[in-house]
């Protein structure tokens, strides 16, 4: 039997959709170490199901600033015994695969994840061959890859920056997966707050954000705000020394902003 194309359009009906982060790294900015262990992670995963989170999204390679990449058999090594316990244990909730790497992400498919989140839009061809291939969600975000990381400038850069390259950065992600074929059901756009972006830049991309849907023809409800704990967020408020564990009143506050504009997808660390 052939299966459907992943549609998000269900999900979307309603209140909005948290997509809980489960980090399976030593390294990342929030909460790397916390959770790699098997049980802790299905810990943690209980912990944002009973909280109302309607997807889980598994990472498990950090793209912090500065994070050493990962080779994709330790990020699969990291991974599969995750999913194979999520999978016995809360065999109903979805499950999104944060990866760069086609490798991993065939294996996550192959393993029972239903949506792939790459936070390099999908510009590796074997990650855009596989998305085409495939039938599964895909979340694809705008970043600016330099060599085998991310570029990061400093964030405190006070020259002032508008929104217009990561804008356009964003609509190239768009068209590439649609020149490729893949069904607007099937796909989110993300924005990348953080990525490659001083905080002038992601002032400005939040201010943007009430006509962003207007300016790239593509609805506020398809697109993925991954905002929590950001150091955006604790800059905007004017402390930016504020540890990211301490931020999660900023991120619902943000996220209660963002739904202002009609936008109801966001992934984040806790949900409340």
């Amino acid at each position: 039997m052939i299966k459907p194309p992943f549609d998000w359009g269900p999900l979307l009906e309603g209140g909005p959709l948290f997509i809980g982060i489960l980090n399976l790294t030593p390294d990342s900015f929030s909460d790397g170490g916390r959770f790699l262990a098997p049980e802790a992670a299905l810990a943690q995963a209980r912990v944002l199901v009973a909280a109302g989170a309607g997807m889980l999204d598994l990472g498990a390679e950090s793209t912090r600033p500065g994070a050493t990449p990962v080779p994709p058999a330790k990020e699969w090594e990291r991974l599969e015994p995750v999913l194979a316990a999520l999978g016995e244990q809360l065999p109903t909730i979805l499950l999104s695969l944060d990866t760069r790497h086609a490798e991993v992400a065939a294996r996550g498919l192959s393993a029972g994840v239903a949506v792939l989140n790459d936070v390099t839009g999908f510009s590796d061809p074997g990650m855009l061959e596989l998305a085409r291939g495939s039938a599964c969600g895909l979340i694809a975000m705008r970043s600016r890859p330099e060599g085998a990381g991310f570029h990061m400038p400093p964030y405190d850069d006070p020259a002032p920056r508008d929104a217009e390259e990561a804008i356009q950065e964003l609509r190239a992600v768009c068209d590439r997966l649609r020149r490729a074929g893949i069904s607007s059901g099937r796909l989110l756009l993300d924005p990348g707050f953080g990525f490659g972006t001083t905080f002038q830049e992601d002032l400005a991309l939040w201010e943007a954000l009430p006509g962003l849907p207007g300016v790239l023809a593509w609805p506020a409800q398809r697109f993925c705000l991954g905002l929590s704990r950001k150091r955006f967020l604790a800059a905007r408020a004017g402390a930016p020394s504020l540890p990211p564990d301490q931020r999660d009143g900023l991120t619902a506050g943000a996220h209660a902003e963002a739904r202002q504009w009609d936008y109801r997808v966001f992934r984040t660390h806790a949900i409340g």
